[in-house]
């Protein structure tokens, strides 16, 4: 384990306050950012599906938000934890198609010389890109703190930790 932690820097880098904080500031702004068009530079707000992202990340909130209450109070893993956490696999899946696709978005731009392309379209896919980026590293970085600072599943003892949520 010593040696992971040598190899990964991240965790002496990002606390888990600062790795919080950091996801609760670049989640609206994908957020917000899902609902933007890279090749007419507009926000589309009638598209169903753009609202399939925000959806999605109500899971990462309330994760967030577990971890943090489960810190605080210096509480064990439970089973409701548990089912959160592999919801959060699957969140985690779509994170990384998100980045996938707009790395392909990106990509595609030389198949559109002959028709307008704004002059934001490389800027702002860039930093989309690299938002998206930084919250899959944030989301392996909060399944490390939830290992780190609350603990494994171990429910061999569950009557020992039955005070779980109300």
């Amino acid at each position: 384990m010593k040696a992971i932690k040598q190899l990964f820097p991240l965790p002496r880098i990002f606390t888990w306050k600062t790795c919080l904080y950091a996801t609760l500031l670049v989640l609206p702004v994908l957020i917000i950012m899902n609902f933007y068009g890279f090749f007419s530079n507009r926000f589309y707000l009638l598209k169903i599906d753009n609202y399939i992202f925000p959806v999605v990340t109500i899971l990462h909130f309330i994760y967030l938000y577990v971890i943090n209450f489960k810190v605080k109070e210096e509480e064990f893993a439970d089973p409701q934890m548990r089912n959160v956490e592999y919801g959060m696999y699957a969140v985690l899946l779509i994170y990384v198609f998100k980045c996938l696709d707009t790395l392909y978005i990106l990509f595609s731009y030389d198949d559109y010389d002959a028709h307008i392309i704004p002059g934001t379209f490389l800027p702002v896919g860039v930093s989309i890109l690299l938002f998206q980026l930084f919250l899959v590293l944030l989301t392996g970085l909060a399944f490390y703190y939830r290992k780190a600072l609350v603990g494994s599943y171990n429910f061999d003892q569950i009557n020992e930790n039955f005070d779980s949520w109300p």
